[in-house]
């Protein structure tokens, strides 16, 4: 299996809901193949589609822009911060996810992804529910004096969204660790050692967007 690509990315589709109460992205044609044959010789034809839809859409990376006024964007992050990076991933069963899954891991420099299986509700009601896995407290000061690269996690919010405040995105954002949220397929990387990317398009002004993330296992 050396050298095998797992995508770990869902499909953005027309009208789909990532996150509830967000707004899905609409699909349409700028301009059909019909359209286009008025513009170039005959035999020829193009199209070009339109997306209209927020940037938390699908599988998506966060910067310290998403939540820190003074933090870097994605005109800003570093290339070698989310892609080629040796990764783990770690299946874990409890909604809060505590720091005990990190004793005796190497995790500095890493991309640490957080299998948890939540990915099986996606596209339906139950995704949403406040009761998805989230990371503890403790879990993220760990993450962050241990100088993770990257988390990513499978559920709706690496954070317990029942209040209102968010720790994880608060801790390692501060750190200027980016975060990769609404990851699918990660229990096909646990047990295996493999490289991560998770790599947006470069928009000043902007802190979060969509990725196409996957792994190659090593």
């Amino acid at each position: 299996m050396t050298g095998t690509f797992v995508d770990l990315s869902h499909v953005i589709e027309h009208g789909m809901t990532t996150y509830p109460g967000l707004p899905g992205p609409t699909v349409s044609d700028h301009l059909t193949r019909d359209a286009s044959r008025d513009h170039y010789a005959p035999g020829t034809e193009f199209h070009i589609a339109r997306i209209d839809m927020i940037a938390n859409t699908g599988t998506y990376l966060d910067t310290p822009a998403h939540r820190y006024a003074e933090g870097f964007d994605l005109a800003g992050l570093a290339l070698g911060s989310v892609a080629d990076l040796p990764g783990i991933a770690l299946t874990a069963t409890e909604q809060a996810i505590g720091p005990e899954l990190l004793e005796d891991l190497d995790i500095a420099g890493k991309a640490l992804l957080f299998a948890t299986g939540w990915d099986r509700h996606w596209r339906t009601e139950r995704y949403g529910a406040p009761d998805h896995p989230y990371l503890s407290r403790d879990t993220v000061s760990g993450l962050v004096d241990a100088q993770v690269a990257l988390v990513g996690i499978d559920s709706v919010n690496i954070d317990d969204t029942r209040g209102g405040e968010r720790p994880a995105h608060s801790g390692l954002l501060a750190a200027g660790i980016p975060l990769v949220e609404h990851l699918t397929g990660l229990d096909r990387l646990a047990g295996h050692s493999f490289r991560f990317f998770a790599v947006p398009v470069k928009v000043r002004g902007v802190g979060t967007f969509p990725v196409r993330a996957f792994a190659i296992l090593d």
